[in-house]
């Protein structure tokens, strides 16, 4: 319950205190000390029937008293003049406590900072996950992204970058770094000491919650459910498998009907930007009997809206499983991702389907060469020796 409750109101309440003392480290070391005091009494007294305000309250008394310590109260003294609404006892009314989450979602993705601190600040602040926990799953040492984290706050200090969602007219592109910072850390990964897919999903819904009329947060959040309901059976041990061959029992059907009830939203709202387009084509990738002309057909959109050639691979992916392999090959030759596994990987089965298997075999070398994982280089490993057995006049 406590763990749970501390999760939960986590991002709240720092947010809460940021958004009052305009310093994110006094606000991230007032709100440990609250979260600290907590875990003591709260075993021994009970929640209270306000968790968050009571976190918030504790919290904000403990920076007052951490300010008038360093002498620097007399520059805070405004704060004292303000109407105190968490005064003790912390039963303070839930809806008193406003919700800031989002001016700190968008003040961690602000343009102003690279993408890592991004992703960096946001777990950090809204997520709480530790430093050393982010170090792990970003494969750096702890000092590194603490320095990480140590510059992007003093870059929002020094550039005063405000604590507020920013006007309508820039709106869009900076919730286009939002919503990419949350996709990235959702594909990061699902090992390591915390699970960031599962946290991605997480902030997603507090994003949705938050601005539930735009359609690309709600088709972001419709496409992770959607990738995240295959979860269990994308492994079989550690061995990746292909789509076509995943045990569909293991799916999560919540998942999945949650997924299309917000794809459906953002149509519906007008939503046809990139992450609406993805997180349709993840929903019909969810059927039994897959329609992979529309597949490719909103491959096909998306490219066009976005101009990668990532895309235009998976286009490719989608034509040939429409049953044109040999147009799937033209637009996969086109493409300028020499560096790229996925586009080796993906020319060798398509080689393989026009029986093509040396060209097949030189393509599956590449990518073994380039893959980056080892359940990869395993897949590609044993596809490259299956080679043999399939083409017989070959071996």
């Amino acid at each position: 319950m406590i763990e749970r409750v501390f999760r939960e109101e986590w991002g709240r309440v720092l947010a809460s205190l940021i958004g009052f003392l305009g310093d994110f480290d006094v606000a991230e070391e007032a709100a440990q000390e609250a979260f600290a005091i907590a875990a003591e009494r709260w075993p021994r007294d009970g929640v209270p029937p306000n968790p968050g305000g009571w976190l918030v309250t504790t919290a904000r008394n403990k920076a007052l008293d951490r300010l008038r310590r360093e002498r620097t109260f007399a520059v805070k003294a405004r704060l004292l003049q303000e109407p105190n609404v968490y005064e003790d006892p912390y039963d303070v009314d839930e809806t008193a406590i406003p919700d800031e989450r989002l001016e700190l979602i968008f003040t961690c993705c602000h343009p102003a900072l690279a993408r890592e601190a991004q992703v960096a600040l946001t777990l950090r602040t809204l997520g709480g996950l530790s430093t050393e926990d982010i170090a792990a799953a970003f494969l750096v040492t702890p000092d590194t992204m603490k320095r990480r984290l140590t510059r992007a706050k003093v870059k929002i200090k020094g550039a005063g970058i405000p604590f507020s969602v920013p006007p309508d007219h820039t709106l869009p592109e900076r919730l286009a770094a939002v919503l990419a910072v949350l996709y990235l850390i959702f594909n990061q990964g699902y090992s390591g000491p915390v699970d960031l897919s599962d946290e991605a999903i997480r902030l997603g819904r507090v994003l949705y919650d938050l601005m539930p009329d735009e359609p690309e947060v709600a088709a972001l959040l419709a496409l992770m459910l959607c990738h995240h309901a295959r979860r269990a059976a994308r492994f079989a041990g550690e061995d990746l498998v292909r789509l076509a061959d995943q045990d569909r029992s293991l799916w999560d059907g919540t998942l999945i009907d949650e997924g299309r009830e917000l794809v459906d939203r953002a149509v519906a709202r007008g939503g046809n930007g990139p992450y609406v387009l993805q997180a349709a084509i993840a929903s019909l990738q969810a059927d039994s009997d897959i329609d992979w002309p529309q597949v490719a057909a909103l491959y096909g959109e998306l490219s066009r809206l976005t101009r990668s050639p990532v895309v235009e691979l998976n286009r490719a992916v989608a034509v040939a499983e429409a049953g044109a392999p040999d147009q799937a090959l033209r637009i996969v030759d086109g493409l300028d991702l020499d560096s790229y596994p996925y586009l080796h990987s993906t020319r060798a089965e398509l080689l393989c389907r026009l029986d093509r298997p040396d060209d097949a075999r030189q393509a599956y070398v590449r990518a073994l060469e380039l893959a980056r994982t080892e359940p990869e280089r395993r897949f590609l490993a044993q596809r490259l020796a299956e080679l043999p057995r399939t083409y017989s006049s070959q071996g």
